[in-house]
């Protein structure tokens, strides 16, 4: 990955100066809390400029997944319309995420004789062309198939190999698949909603791209990005992703030990652990009641029924509410230290931890994850964009800008390399049609 460009100096509301802008990128973020839409103009100094965004509710989704393709349709809609409203402008075409789809990241090597010569461009691009020809996806839809770095004779780091002299030229891919039917769900969704898709990103990759530095990605950098239903856990090293796994839990899950174990509504679960919830117990806790209803609900203990273990006033202690939420959490962290095991980032081998997503706003989180897990841990945001409002620079919005940055930069794609020399295709079905006004490349990069 390239260094992003960003804005040198940022804005303290969401406000935009003038500026020709030379591109504008839409981008999408379908979760299942909530659905947020951004949108990115670049100047023509390579400027980054947030233009505007929104977000609401989610609706027709599910771990990930489209469960309802009208509430999602009509959900997509609402948030693209609000980040236009904001941007005063509007996008035909959109970058989504992709959390869920049951996501799987390879990383393959490939090499080919150069003979000792200097290294031209017809040598790189024969060996994406091999490279290319030995993706196997296995019955599934190939979202990434990228060029990481390339090798001389062996010797790995190697950004740009053109005009040096080596024996053997190598490169190493890393390719991201997924399921096809949900994607295609999720792309049919888009579409309902009147708009293009120009790609669909593994979550993942656009997190990294706002969360994590270029020597963080080369030393070696574990990425957990804690949603409402999944939390996804990745591992990047040598300047690549080089492994994943998908745990089918997150914060929602929290909210639900929350309400259950009060006997209150969901809602108020959610808000009780956003407003006075905390992975970190204190001694005051114990001293400290907190009401069950919120300001705008009406009189005390009039908006739902009587908490379980409340006082009169319908109030239980912060100290019970701190102790749910903390077993809830414990469970979840005990399933990321066991994704990092499987992945072989612990010991002295693990280098930091990088936690991002809404979960990832919980009070107290990167100290209690960084006691469990026994290594450094910090917490994920985007880096700072002008126009970006203050309430969408936080974690829970890192996935949505880094997907801004990914479509900025656009990494090349072995798939739409030397398509001259590939062999003739045909592309059928709902999927080609997604396509049918975007580019060419676009198209083989989606469904080779």
């Amino acid at each position: 990955m390239a260094t992003t460009k960003v804005a040198s100096k940022p804005t303290a509301k969401h406000t935009v100066p003038k500026a020709r802008l030379a591109k504008i990128f839409g981008a999408v973020n379908v979760g299942s809390f909530r659905i947020s839409a951004m949108i990115m103009g670049e100047t023509e100094t390579g400027d980054l400029i947030v233009l505007g965004s929104g977000h609401r509710a989610s609706a027709g989704i599910k771990r990930g997944y489209v469960t309802d393709m009208k509430a999602a349709t009509y959900a997509i809609r609402d948030a693209v319309e609000r980040a236009e409203k904001n941007a005063g402008t509007s996008v035909q075409s959109v970058w989504i995420a992709c959390a869920g789809a049951g996501l799987k990241s390879r990383v393959s090597n490939v090499e080919i004789e150069i003979g000792g010569r200097r290294i031209e461009e017809e040598d790189v691009e024969h060996l994406l062309i091999e490279a290319r020809d030995m993706i196997q996806p296995d019955g599934r839809t190939v979202l990434h198939a990228q060029p990481a770095h390339y090798t001389l004779d062996g010797a790995h780091g190697v950004a740009n190999p053109r005009g040096l002299h080596a024996e053997r030229l190598g490169v190493d891919v890393h390719v991201m698949l997924a399921d096809g039917a949900p994607i295609r769900n999720l792309m049919e969704a888009v579409q309902n909603a009147h708009l293009e898709v120009e790609a669909v990103v593994a979550a993942p990759l656009a997190s990294g791209y706002a969360c994590l530095s270029q020597e963080e990605r080369e030393l070696g950098v574990a990425l957990v990005e804690i949603g409402s239903d999944v939390t996804n856990v990745s591992v990047f090293a040598a300047g690549m992703l080089l492994g994943l796994r998908a745990i089918p839990m997150g914060s929602g899950d929290i909210t639900d030990a929350v309400a259950s174990a009060f006997g209150i509504r969901r809602f108020q679960a959610e808000r009780l652990k956003c407003v006075s919830g905390s992975a970190i117990a204190s001694p005051s806790d114990h001293r400290e009641m907190i009401p069950v209803h919120g300001p705008n609900e009406g009189v005390e203990g009039a908006s739902g029924p009587q908490a379980r273990g409340a006082d009169d006033k319908n109030r239980i202690a912060r100290a019970e509410l701190i102790s749910v939420i903390t077993q809830s959490q414990s469970q979840i962290i005990g399933e990321i230290g066991k994704a990092l095991k499987e992945m072989g980032f612990y010991g002295k081998s693990a280098g930091q931890v990088v936690l991002t997503g809404g979960g990832a706003e919980l009070a107290g989180l990167a100290e209690f994850a960084q006691s469990a897990l026994a290594m450094p841990v910090r917490i994920g945001r985007a880096p700072t964009l002008t126009g970006l409002p203050e309430a969408h620079a936080t974690p829970g919005f890192s996935g949505l800008a880094g997907l801004c940055l990914y479509a900025a930069e656009d990494p090349v794609d072995i798939r739409a390399v030397g398509s001259r020399y590939a062999k003739h295709s045909e592309f059928g079905g709902s999927i080609a049609s997604a396509f049918a006004f975007g580019r060419l490349w676009r198209a083989v990069r989606e469904y080779f």
